[in-house]
């Protein structure tokens, strides 16, 4: 039996080909599910050392967000833990598929940040509050990637790269919202009805 032309295709190292999309794209719901999981787990480190000084829990915490992020870019992502639990929590939902080429910046942002917060907690000896900082700053990407879908990295991956993702999280690809105080459009059996929802209710 002669396989299928998705199985035919050499799988992605960052994510996965599905039927009727011509590049590798990942679930962005089990994404912004992983980006919550670490936050929750990498803010109860930061602010433990913040309140008692001990730093080892935020080293443990930067070594296994380098290697969850090193997976990522390197290794597969369907090896990556947090994304493996993120993938089973959503598992009910559609998936929202994105282009996996604008995730690959922003995991790579994040695995630099990382290395760059465990040399200065380590071999640098730089003061407890620059890694707190660095910390602190890809904690607070984690939230708005988990609570409003903003990922900074495919942002400028979207705006820098020559080419261009053609899926986005929120279809901001391609999306033009409604001026403030418009109604949105929904386009139903051919036909464009207007709601009675202004823009931000």
């Amino acid at each position: 039996m002669s396989p299928t032309p998705l199985e035919a295709r050499a799988r992605p190292v960052i994510g996965q080909w599905v039927i009727g999309i011509d590049v590798p794209v990942v679930n962005e719901r089990a994404v912004r599910a992983s980006a919550g999981i670490l936050f929750l787990a990498g803010f109860a480190a930061w602010q433990y050392s913040v309140l008692t000084g001990d730093l080892r829990p935020m080293q443990l915490f930067g070594i296994a967000f380098a290697l969850e992020m090193y997976l990522r870019l390197f290794v597969g992502t369907r090896w990556t833990p947090t994304l493996a639990l993120g993938t089973l929590i959503t598992r009910p939902q559609r998936p929202e598929w994105v282009d996996a080429r604008s995730k690959k910046l922003a995991w790579m942002l994040g695995f630099g940040m990382a290395l760059t917060g465990c040399f200065a907690l380590g071999w640098l000896g730089l003061a407890p509050a620059i890694a707190q900082t660095i910390c602190a700053i890809c904690l607070t990407l984690l939230f708005a990637e988990a609570a409003f879908g903003y990922c900074l990295g495919c942002e400028l991956a979207r705006r820098l790269s020559r080419e261009k993702p053609t899926l986005c999280s929120g279809d901001t690809c391609t999306y033009t919202p409604p001026r403030r105080g418009e109604t949105h459009r929904v386009h139903e059996a051919g036909r464009s009805t207007l709601t009675d929802r202004s823009n931000g209710l």
